[in-house]
C-alpha cells in the first residue's frame, strides 16, 4: 500500500445527526465510550497498511482537527501520517468546499507532491471494518481506472441509498440515486455470478455505494478537471461510467451509515449484543483513538448488565443496564441507567462553584437516551420521555426518533422531568 494515498472526507453539518452535530463535525461525534467516528476510517487504513493518510475539515472541525492531531503519530523513522487539511481560502479560490470532490480537488496542491498512482477517498463517518489491501487487489486485477466500493443491502432500503448496476464482468453500468420504482429496483439486482464471486446474500440483491472510492491518480485528475461537479457519488461517478473502466468491489461484511440518530443509537447498543454486528475485541483489526492513560474504573456496590464501562468511571450504589458509559463518567448512589448512551467528559470535575457537579445525580433514573458530554444532572431526575413524544426540540434538550438527547454541557436541574 506504500503506491496509495488515503483522504478521508471530514463530512459537512451532518443535520440528520443533530444535535449530536451541534457543536462538532460528524465524524468528531462520540463512538462506544471512547472512541470518535473518524477512528473507524483511519483504523482500516492502518491496519491495512495504509499510512499516508490527509483527513479533509471543514464544519465544526476545531474537536475533529484536534482529535486527529493528538491521536495519530507515527514513528520519525516512518513516512506515515494522518494530517489535517482544512478548508481554506487561496488566490486561486475564495470560497469553502461545496462538495466531496470540490473538497479533493482543491486539496490536490497538498496531495500531488507525493506522486502515488492510486488514491484512496472514503467517508469519514461511516462504521465497518475492511481490509483496503484486498479492494486494491481486485482493482489491478481488473485493471480498472475506478473502483466503487458497494455493500448489498435490502430492496426496502434502496431509497436511501445511491444504487449501481454491477454486469457480471464487474464493470458498474449504471448509477441511480435513490430509486423507488419496481422496475427499476428489478433491473439492479445483482446477478448470481456477482454474489457468488462475492459471497453475497441473495436477501440482500442490491448494491448500494458506501462512498469508498479506489482511482488512479492520472485519472483522478482528468475527472476533477470540471469545476462544475462538486460531489462524487451525484456528479463524477455517473459521468465517468461512459469515459472510464468504473469497477464495482461488492464489500458484504458489516457497513452502517450512522446518518441519523436512531441508526447512531442502535449502532451503539449493538455492541452490547452477545454477537455484535460490529466486534470491537477483534483483535486482528484493532480500533486505535486517543491515548488518555486514565486509571481503571471504580464500580461501587453495582448492578451492572450487559453494560461496557469505559475507563477512569466512577459509579455508585446504581444499576445500569444495557448501557454504555464513556470515560470519566460519575454515576451517583441510587441512580438507575438503562438503554442509554453515555459519552462521558472531557475532564474531571474541579469546579467547586457549580451547583450541579458533572455526571449523573443520586436517585435519578434514565432510560432510553443519549446524554453527550459534560452533561451536569441533577439529583431524582427522571428522563423516560414516558409520552412517548418522537420530534421534540427544547431548552435543554432534544427528541429525535423518540430518543431523548441531552446535549453537550447541558445543565438538567434537580427533580426534572422529561
Amino acid at each position: 500500500m506504500k503506491d496509495v494515498l488515503g483522504i478521508i472526507l471530514g463530512g459537512g453539518k451532518g443535520t440528520r445527526l443533530f444535535p449530536l452535530t451541534l457543536v462538532r463535525s460528524k465524524p468528531a461525534v462520540p463512538l462506544a465510550g471512547k472512541y470518535r467516528l473518524i477512528d473507524i476510517p483511519i483504523s482500516n487504513c492502518i491496519n491495512s497498511d495504509l499510512n499516508k493518510i490527509f483527513v479533509l475539515t471543514q464544519y465544526n472541525s476545531e474537536s475533529l482537527n484536534r482529535h486527529v492531531t493528538q491521536t495519530y503519530r507515527f514513528s520519525l523513522f516512518s513516512q506515515g501520517f494522518v494530517d489535517v487539511l482544512a478548508a481554506e481560502q487561496t488566490p486561486e479560490s475564495s470560497h469553502w468546499f461545496r462538495g466531496t470532490a470540490d473538497a479533493v480537488r482543491r486539496s490536490l496542491r497538498h496531495i500531488l507532491p507525493y506522486k502515488v498512482n492510486y488514491v484512496l477517498v472514503l467517508s469519514g463517518d461511516h462504521l465497518y471494518r475492511m481490509d483496503y489491501r484486498e479492494v486494491l487487489k481486485y482493482h489491478q486485477e481488473q485493471k480498472a481506472e475506478v473502483t466503487v466500493c458497494g455493500n448489498p443491502v435490502e430492496v426496502e432500503k434502496a431509497s436511501s441509498y445511491g444504487i449501481l448496476k454491477l454486469e457480471d464482468d464487474g464493470r458498474i453500468s449504471a448509477f441511480y440515486e435513490k430509486p423507488k420504482d419496481a422496475r427499476t429496483l428489478e433491473g439492479l439486482k445483482i446477478s448470481s455470478t456477482v454474489r457468488k464471486k462475492f459471497g453475497a446474500s441473495s436477501k440482500r440483491p442490491l448494491m448500494a455505494s458506501m462512498g469508498l472510492y479506489l482511482f488512479r491518480t492520472q485519472v483522478l485528475l482528468d475527472v476533477l478537471q470540471d469545476e462544475n461537479k462538486i460531489d462524487f457519488g451525484r456528479d463524477i461517478i455517473p459521468a465517468a461510467l461512459s469515459d472510464y473502466l468504473v469497477y464495482g468491489y461488492i464489500f458484504s461484511g458489516y457497513w452502517e451509515d450512522i446518518g441519523t440518530v436512531e441508526a447512531f443509537y442502535k449502532a451503539n447498543l449493538d455492541l452490547l449484543s452477545e454477537n455484535p454486528n460490529f466486534n470491537l475485541l477483534d483483535l486482528e483489526y484493532p480500533l486505535y483513538t486517543h491515548a488518555r492513560f486514565l486509571p481503571p474504573s471504580r464500580v461501587c456496590n453495582c448492578r451492572i448488565r450487559k453494560s461496557m464501562i469505559s475507563e477512569g468511571c466512577l459509579i455508585l450504589d446504581s444499576k445500569i443496564s444495557n448501557s454504555i458509559i464513556g470515560i470519566r463518567s460519575v454515576i451517583r448512589e441510587k441512580a438507575e441507567i438503562v438503554n442509554t448512551l453515555m459519552m462521558g467528559t472531557d475532564l474531571y470535575d474541579t469546579d467547586s462553584d457549580q451547583p450541579i457537579p458533572l455526571g449523573v445525580g443520586r436517585g435519578s433514573s434514565i432510560k432510553n437516551a443519549i446524554i453527550d458530554k459534560n452533561a451536569r444532572i441533577g439529583e431524582g431526575v427522571q428522563i423516560c420521555n414516558a409520552s412517548g413524544i418522537q420530534e421534540l426540540d427544547a431548552e435543554n434538550y432534544y427528541i429525535r426518533d423518540g430518543i431523548v438527547i441531552i446535549p453537550k454541557n447541558a445543565v438538567i436541574e434537580d427533580g426534572t422531568v422529561i
